[in-house]
């Protein structure tokens, strides 16, 4: 078995930085040891399945990591967060052929229940090592305005302390990115206990996102 690498995903991540290239090299990744109970790792794509090597983006929309779908599929937010966002994207009037989908790690890291894959949360070692990955896709990208779809995500990119609950919603700076809008994970309201939590944080979801919009149209 192929040795951890100790830097990380760096040594794995090519010096052509195309989608093509990076989402063919994202597959040889060993920078943690996540790769080896995941089915293969999940690139980000815009639309469905555009490969073009640098795309026109309004926004990059960042996860946490891939769930059991997209583990098996190999594209990002094909499951059911992912038909609750691109369902959210169109009654917020935001063009989903303009949203850059990805995770901020590309492996999909899960624990046994039965027959069933559950999802875990990756640790902060993991997102540490996945970072390359993230890094390489914003300088291809280039988005207009970034958008950290939950705490995973706000935090790898605002810092340990940034808080959802407090911040969401809001237009954050940090050097050396696009400017950051933090929100709700669609998959946290699909978890959501009651009718009434689910319906609370579609339209906190909502309301971000209508502000991600009119961010986009000055």
């Amino acid at each position: 078995m192929p040795a951890i690498a100790k830097e990380g995903a760096t040594p794995f991540v090519p010096e052509d930085l195309t989608l093509p290239v990076l989402r063919e090299a994202v597959q040889n990744c060993r920078g943690c040891d996540l790769y080896q109970n995941a089915t293969q790792a999940v690139f980000g794509e815009l639309e469905t399945g555009a490969s073009l090597k640098r795309p026109k983006v309004a926004i990059m929309m960042i996860g946490e990591q891939p769930g059991n779908q997209e583990d098996k599929e190999g594209r990002p937010f094909v499951g059911p967060a992912g038909k609750l966002l691109d369902k959210c994207l169109q009654e917020a009037e935001i063009d989903r052929r303009k949203v850059y989908v990805t995770n901020t790690v590309k492996h999909f890291k899960w624990e046994p229940r039965g027959r069933l894959r559950i999802h875990k949360k990756p640790s902060m070692k993991e997102v540490h090592a996945c970072r390359p990955w993230l890094e390489a896709e914003l300088e291809v990208v280039r988005p207009a305005l970034v958008v950290c779809l939950g705490a995973v995500a706000a935090q790898s990119l605002l810092g340990s302390g940034f808080k959802i609950t407090q911040s969401h919603g809001k237009l954050q700076h940090r050097e050396g990115f696009p400017p950051i809008i933090a929100t709700i994970h669609p998959s946290a309201i699909l978890r959501a206990r009651t009718s009434e939590d689910r319906d609370r944080d579609t339209n906190v979801l909502l309301d971000d996102l209508r502000h991600a919009n009119t961010f986009l149209a000055r």
